[in-house]
């Protein structure tokens, strides 16, 4: 399974041992140094779906005021982004992977974010809290049963104006996706396709 070293990343608590690494990649013109481990997404590099989103999708304006979600955020590199184009954003970062939250809210720290970026299990978000922006990167790999039920499960916590932006391979799903959510009324748009990969704006 390309981006998993060990058990599934998306494992409460992974089994596999660490062994901390280094990632690095350049984003909206900055370059990061985030620490990664085993038994998490993509822990040797940038997953290419998610630079495709960072590249193409329009991050936040440096005055958005949030708050934004980084669903399944992995180590935290869309978080550390997020922040970084909106420096008075809160950014919740929500994973149920442990090691992953645990790398995120340091890789938080180490961009210099950790007052601003929230790490959270998926029960630990307070219901009230709605989002101006959700990102994601969204595990595929987790079954269609289980991707329905995710998006069905936080698609909804979008403010009445807000927009999810999210990126899927074409040969896991991206089209059929695209047409099963516009099935349930969302209004769907392919905003770019690059490298096989879809980027999906997705609004009220």
């Amino acid at each position: 399974m390309p981006g998993v070293t060990g058990d599934h990343y998306f494992s409460a608590e992974p089994g596999t041992a660490a062994r901390p690494r280094e990632v690095e990649f350049t984003a909206a013109g900055r370059d990061y140094t985030l620490t990664s481990a085993g038994g998490v997404f993509s822990a040797d590099r940038l997953d290419p779906g998610t630079a495709v989103l960072l590249r193409k999708a329009d991050l936040p304006a440096p005055d958005a005021a949030g708050p934004l979600l980084d669903l399944g955020c992995g180590f935290g590199p869309i978080a550390c982004v997020l922040a970084g184009s909106a420096p008075a954003a809160i950014v919740w970062a929500v994973d149920v992977n442990e090691r992953a939250r645990a790398l995120a809210a340091a890789n938080a720290e180490r961009v210099g974010a950790a007052d601003r970026i929230r790490v959270a299990a998926p029960d630990d978000v307070p219901a009230d809290v709605t989002f101006a922006q959700l990102w994601s990167n969204p595990p595929i790999r987790i079954g269609k049963e289980g991707l329905h039920e995710l998006l069905l499960r936080w698609l909804p916590r979008l403010a009445p104006d807000g927009v999810a932006w999210l990126v899927v391979a074409r040969h896991l799903g991206g089209d059929s996706l695209h047409r099963w959510l516009v099935e349930r009324g969302w209004q769907v748009r392919r905003h770019a396709s690059q490298k096989g990969y879809r980027v999906l704006r997705v609004t009220r």
